[in-house]
């Protein structure tokens, strides 16, 4: 684990490694959970929007997001599956191998085309290979444009999802994937409470999607990793106008659930997302 300059904990080495046990096993130390979180939220989403779907997750890592919106697993299934003594034991070849048969055992009748964007290449691999995603680019459109694969791809997504990595992502990746789309998708995002979306949600905007939030609805993400990941958190939440009192004082990052759609949209699922970011 290193930090970044501002004092956060990453954890940058377990997405390159040829599959997940690392993420499991690191993320699993500290209660990782938003996938958990995002499971429900994702599904309801994806049953409102018009058929066909296709998801579209950013910052995918090994699919985990699509394993939970597709499979009848839970996160505490995974992380107990690649926990597991005998899945230890194996190599690389074998676990990919034997995971599809577990995800084709549980594959849900209404799953829908997933595709993940991720700047990690060994994690796109390999939730392709065991069949997790129906598309997956491993590029960083921070830096970069997107490839003309992954704009086509884009296009017919009709939900964009992240539970991770909005921290690291700008207008930049969400401009170009909104641009390729047939018609404007959702987009739903799980957000870090020490920074803002705020120029996210104007960059949404831009493309005809008003942004809503319940600020005082927050999930957990995991434990902090040392009192000074803590104390960075606390300040970090500080600055940007929140009161961390109940929830990062306790020990734990907390996100928020941000919702875009275009105006014309019907309501939300979930009607707890209230706060009009226009």
């Amino acid at each position: 684990m290193t930090r970044n300059p501002a004092g956060r904990t990453l954890f940058d080495e377990i997405y390159d490694r040829p599959d997940p046990r690392a993420f499991f096993s690191s993320l699993g130390r500290f209660g990782y959970q938003t996938p958990h979180h995002a499971q429900s939220v994702f599904r309801r989403l994806a049953a409102a929007r018009p058929a066909p779907v296709t998801v579209l997750d950013l910052c995918c890592s090994y699919g985990v997001n699509a394993a939970l919106l597709n499979h009848r697993l839970t996160f505490d299934d995974l992380h107990a599956h690649y926990t597991a003594p005998k899945v230890a034991k194996l190599k690389t070849s074998e676990l990919i191998e034997y995971d599809k048969d577990f995800y084709a055992a549980h594959r849900r009748a209404d799953a829908v085309p997933a595709i993940g964007v991720d700047i990690a290449a060994p994690a796109i691999d390999y939730a392709l290979a065991v069949g997790l995603l129906d598309a997956g680019f491993a590029e960083n459109l921070e830096t970069g444009p997107a490839s003309a694969a992954l704009l086509r791809a884009a296009s017919a997504a009709s939900l964009i999802t992240v539970t991770g990595g909005v921290s690291f992502l700008s207008a930049r990746t969400f401009d170009q994937l909104l641009r390729a789309a047939s018609t404007p998708p959702w987009v739903a995002a799980f957000v870090l409470r020490t920074g803002s979306y705020q120029p996210i949600a104007t960059a949404l905007a831009e493309h005809g999607l008003s942004t809503t939030v319940d600020l005082e609805r927050t999930f957990v993400q995991r434990r902090f990793t040392d009192p000074d990941e803590q104390r960075y958190a606390v300040a970090a939440v500080t600055a940007t106008g929140a009161d961390p009192a109940g929830k990062e004082t306790e020990g734990c990052y907390h996100t928020a659930l941000y919702l875009s759609r275009p105006r014309e949209d019907p309501a939300s699922p979930d009607e707890r997302l209230q706060c009009d970011l226009r």
